[in-house]
């Protein structure tokens, strides 16, 4: 204006976000649910390791965890005053905290469970005549005098062990203190007299002086040496029959160290240190291998022995589960890398969509400004602004929210992570937006995705992204998946794989529409042509929701296969161990169960089939059979495969000697086979006739009787189809196979035989297997009603040991997001692109109900329209996703997320399968929810008058 003053303007981010508050709050709610989804992953994966880490150092033996410097007695060349001095409280706590002091980071330790003092490493025969002999052996005790005994223990009789007196090497009478358990098994009490050999003048007496209770028994002062706290009967080695004999420790007053110079115990000098994880994290593992690596053989030892000399060492197992903790990790690593990658990149796409969205709506007004002389710059400029101010601080509270639910975890990948999303919309959508007005648009031009012949550019961009991603999948598939560790190749494979159908079926699509739009235009009605041609034309097919839509689904699917494979490894593990849904043995593997509780646990409420059988473990096979004389034993018989937990070994020669032998009750046992899901066999194949007729109640067997067997594959190719001679506990006979089954109930050996117990001359059953669910304290009263040499085990139980390890859990947590996550990131990619033509829809079906067009047409009309997309995503997320399951399987184990950390556990490879309800529940929920979409747009359209939707020069 001429006198220089501005006309006021309302700012343009408040004028824009007044005018569309509901756009930009829904793009606020989507950017803050993917920060928090994309900054919490990454501390959630840090919460699981440091979880994972803690949990197997507290849970380890203590004797392994502990960090524990060691040293001889001092040297005999050194006077005797300077050695007493060595070993004395004083110069033990100073160099204590020394070492304590100089443990490197990561590890730190416990110091109220830090114990130092002085040891005998070598154990001195007890002789008194009041101690126990079990095979006339005396005991073998050990003595310690080490500091925190007041503070570790409570006294229960006597008194403390107390020094009146400065013990020197001199000293001939100490005090000791002894647990109540060693007190209980080696008859002591307040008042014994041990005594010790001296080197030079007499013995070294040991009076006991109190009975203690270790205050935490399972802390590292009492078990990094078990025999401190409880004695033990242990084997002689060097007698030449089986002899055992106690050995155990008297803790010894704290300042008696000296005294025990003078015997020929060789003490030693220790100090140890628990370790300390409750703050260490996941990260820290790295870093604490090395640390524990440098302490035993590196620059650590030298400041290690700086302060406690020259012939200290130093003795851990820590760095070995450290170790162990790694591997589990380096395992689970690459399965939980598939779902970030992939998830992030459904939300990435979806997140352009979204752009995508917001720039058709705001087509015409953008083309306005431009054509008014807006400059691109200036425009991607204001939409920059817009867009920040709704983005950034949706980012920042995902990140707040993120670290709010995860409390454990670095922060910089999770401020990483949130930053990529707020930077990925706040660039994509300006782009995407003013990049379509680099050139003037024709008013009114349609978008069709059937008509239109795509640009040659288009075309070059697409056939190299296609011959890229076809190439990397046939990388991938040569090279394989197993070579451990996080593989970027490995992880992208769903977005491979969707990449590859995405483009292919995008060209594909409009061929058979136009092939069945043919037949449907010679039809009276003009519902199913329509449909057609709109399915054909609309932009909600293109590449990128297709895209979205198959990597969802396929990651989904992943997801849930890797569940499901859980499940189902830890199902099979825990039928492998029990046999059934319950099991009753013996505690000795050849106890017989009796008469009277097989009736009761088979009349139980609950059980459905009962199956008795006798397992016989070591029953040795013929030379001819087990070596290279059994027919059908070739080459290739060494390669079967026994699978871990076997009890023989394997399946080649020396481990088919050592066979097991299962007599079952063939009608029972095929009952209970078929009803678990383990292999059966006609129980016809087991009856023996003539000779071999199953024998009469104590009659005995003969060796001319030959029994039909079953086999397992591996015995079945050394014994072939002739007769061989076995000697067994429950009576001699020849045995034919005449079936195999790759398995058998209770036992997780290859190597084994099935006959008919009622050809046995020994027929008690030593184990009862039971299907159903029989009540758990009742099975076990019926079993303790026979004494207490007969265990229950539960399916249930049993399976329910295979879960709830930290990282195990975190793991399973994570993929239970993931498919989350891709579910719902699947609906959100549907209900962008059918609301990407939206208007149009309700335009069409205004002009249509001007022609006459009714409600229930109108809504037949969009539910026909969006379900050609709709089954393209479907079948494609199904190919897709069996695609991703079949190219990953190979490198990919379940046993660290199902099965890892269990003693006893089968740790045979459990491979990745396709989950038949993964596949398809996320497919059907597409179509579903694209028909309910096309629904609810037909009846609120009808709702609306054709006078709203169709106004004058409105060019829709």
């Amino acid at each position: 204006m001429r006198d220089g003053k501005r006309a006021a303007s309302a700012p343009w981010i408040r004028t824009r976000l007044r005018t569309a508050p509901g756009a930009a709050v829904a793009l606020a709610v989507l950017v803050l649910v993917t920060a928090f989804l994309a900054a919490a992953f990454p501390r959630a994966v840090d919460a699981y390791e440091t979880k994972g880490l803690r949990h197997d150092i507290r849970l380890a033996d203590a004797g392994r965890s502990a960090v524990e410097v060691s040293r001889p007695q001092p040297g005999l060349e050194l006077p005797r005053e300077q050695r007493e001095a060595g070993v004395r409280t004083p110069e033990l706590k100073r160099i204590g905290g020394a070492l304590g002091k100089a443990l490197p980071e990561p590890l730190r330790a416990d110091m109220s469970s830090v114990a130092y003092g002085l040891r005998t490493m070598k154990p001195v025969l007890a002789t008194e005549p009041w101690l126990p002999r079990p095979d006339t052996v005396p005991p073998q005790l050990s003595y310690t005098a080490q500091t925190g005994l007041k503070e570790h223990a409570r006294l229960v009789k006597g008194a403390w062990p107390t020094t009146p007196d400065a013990v020197t090497a001199g000293s001939r009478a100490v005090r000791g203190a002894v647990t109540e358990e060693t007190a209980a098994a080696l008859n002591m009490k307040v008042g014994s007299t041990l005594r010790l050999p001296t080197a030079v003048g007499g013995p070294l007496t040991v009076t006991i002086t109190g009975i203690l209770a270790p205050r935490d028994p399972g802390g590292s002062y009492w078990s990094a040496d078990p025999l401190v706290r409880t004695p033990s009967l242990i084997p002689d080695p060097a007698s030449p029959f089986p002899q055992n004999y106690w050995t155990g420790t008297v803790l010894l007053a704290e300042d008696a160290g000296p005294a025990l110079l003078a015997t020929a115990t060789e003490p030693s000098l220790f100090w140890r240190f628990p370790p300390d994880p409750s703050e260490l994290t996941g990260p820290d593992g790295t870093r604490l291998t090395a640390v524990v690596n440098s302490l035993e053989s590196g620059p650590g030892l030298l400041k290690v022995r700086a302060i406690a000399g020259d012939t200290a060492e130093v003795l851990t197992g820590l760095g070995h589960i450290v170790q162990a903790n790694a591997r589990m990790r380096d395992a689970i690593s690459p399965v939980i890398a598939v779902a970030a990658l992939g998830i992030g990149s459904v939300a990435a796409v979806v997140l352009v969509m979204t752009g995508a969205l917001i720039a058709a709506r705001r087509k015409a007004e953008l083309a306005l400004m431009r054509s008014r002389g807006g400059s691109l710059r200036g425009i991607g400029g204001r939409l920059l602004a817009e867009t920040a101010v709704t983005v950034v601080p949706a980012s920042a509270l995902g990140l707040l929210l993120a670290v709010l639910a995860v409390g454990e975890g670095r922060w910089w990948p999770a401020a990483l992570a949130a930053t990529g999303v707020g930077l990925l919309v706040c660039v994509a959508l300006p782009l995407r937006t003013t990049l379509q007005h680099i050139r003037p648009t024709l008013h009114g031009a349609r978008e069709d995705m059937v008509s239109p012949r795509p640009s040659r550019r288009r075309t070059v961009a697409e056939l190299t992204l296609l011959v890229l991603a076809v190439g990397a999948v046939t990388a991938l598939r040569r090279r394989g998946t197993s070579g451990g560790g996080t593989d970027l190749l490995v992880s992208g494979a769903p977005v491979l794989v969707a990449l590859i159908a995405a483009l292919v079926l995008v060209r594909l699509y409009p061929l058979p529409l136009r092939l069945a739009a043919r037949p449907m235009a010679r039809l009276r009605g003009a519902i199913g042509f329509l449909s057609l041609a709109r399915a054909g034309r609309s932009s909600a097919g293109g590449a990128l929701p297709l895209l979205a839509l198959l990597l969802a689904l396929a990651t989904a699917a992943f997801g849930g296969s890797v569940i499901a494979g859980i499940g189902d490894a830890r199902d099979d593990a825990a039928l492998t161990a029990v046999g059934a849904d319950a099991r009753i043995s013996g505690r000795s593997e050849r106890a017989p169960l009796p008469d009277e509780l097989v009736r009761t646990a088979r009349d139980l409420d609950g059980v459905r089939n009962a199956a008795p059988l006798r397992i016989e473990f070591g029953v040795t096979m013929p030379e001819t059979a087990a070596g290279d004389g059994g027919a059908g034993s070739g080459p290739d018989d060494s390669g079967t495969d026994t699978g871990p937990g076997a009890d023989t070994g394997g399946g080649d020669a020396a481990g088919a000697r050592a066979t097991t032998m299962v007599g079952v009750d063939p009608a029972s046992y095929t009952r209970l086979a078929r009803t678990t899901g383990l292999p059966d066999f006609p129980s016809g194949l087991l009856k023996a006739t003539g000779p071999s007729a199953p024998l009469s109640e104590g009659a005995e067997s003969g060796p001319e009787r030959v029994l039909p067997v079953i086999a397992s594959p591996a015995v079945a190719a050394r014994l072939g189809k002739e007769q061989h001679a076995v000697d067994t506990l429950s009576g001699n006979f020849k045995v034919q196979v005449v079936g195999t089954v790759e398995r058998v109930a209770s036992l997780a050996s290859t190597n084994f035989l099935i006959v008919n117990s009622a050809s046995l001359e020994e027929r008690a059953p030593t184990t009862l297997l039971l299907t159903g669910a029989p009540d758990p304290g009742k099975l076990r009263a019926a079993a303790d009603g026979n004494g207490e040499e007969f265990v229950v085990q539960l399916r249930s139980e049993e399976r329910a040991r295979y879960v709830n390890t930290p990282m195990q859990a975190g793991a399973e947590r994570i993929y239970l997001a993931a498919v989350a996550a891709g579910a719902g990131y699947a609906l959100l990619a549907v209900l962008l692109s059918l609301l990407q033509t939206a208007p149009e829809r309700k335009t069409l079906l205004a002009r249509l109900r001007t022609m006459g067009l009714t409600t229930g047409q109108g809504r037949r009309l969009l539910a026909f329209e969006a379900t050609p997309q709709a089954l393209l995503a479907a079948g494609g997320g199904l190919l897709t996703g069996w695609a991703t399951i079949v190219l990953l399987s190979p490198g990919i184990d379940l046993v660290p997320l199902a099965l890892a950390g269990v003693a006893g556990s089968d740790t045979s490879p459990v491979t990745l399968r396709a989950d038949l309800w993964s596949l398809a529940l996320p497919a059907a929920g597409v179509v579903a929810l694209a028909a309910a979409v096309a629904g609810v747009q037909a009846w609120w359209a009808s709702r609306r008058g054709s006078i709203t939707e169709l106004r004058a020069g409105d060019s829709r």
